[in-house]
């Protein structure tokens, strides 16, 4: 093997082993049905605290994710179990 096609080969076995570690986190294994409404989860997550909601999705690992400000104002990216409401990871910025 050359050096090109090994760096290749070892670039490729990163991408792939990082991508789940970069899709984020798995909130939940239950079914939609159990989840709490986009509608409830938005009124629980204002309730929270969290304002300038600008982006509100579900995500790969069953999460409902926000990207906003804290109440404090500080940036904030959020994922919350979509069946209880908790928050499962934020990152929370200056």
């Amino acid at each position: 093997m050359n050096r090109t096609t090994l760096l290749l080969t070892v670039s490729l076995a990163l991408a792939l082993a990082a991508g789940p570690a970069l899709a984020g986190p798995k909130c939940t294994g239950e079914a939609k049905d159990k989840w709490l409404s986009e509608e409830a989860m938005k009124q629980k997550i204002a309730e929270m605290g969290f304002k300038d909601i600008r982006t509100f999705k579900t995500t790969s690992g069953n999460c409902y994710e926000i990207y906003g400000h804290d109440k404090d104002g500080r940036k904030a990216e959020v994922y919350f179990n979509p069946v209880n409401g908790s928050i499962v990871k934020s990152e929370i910025g200056g």
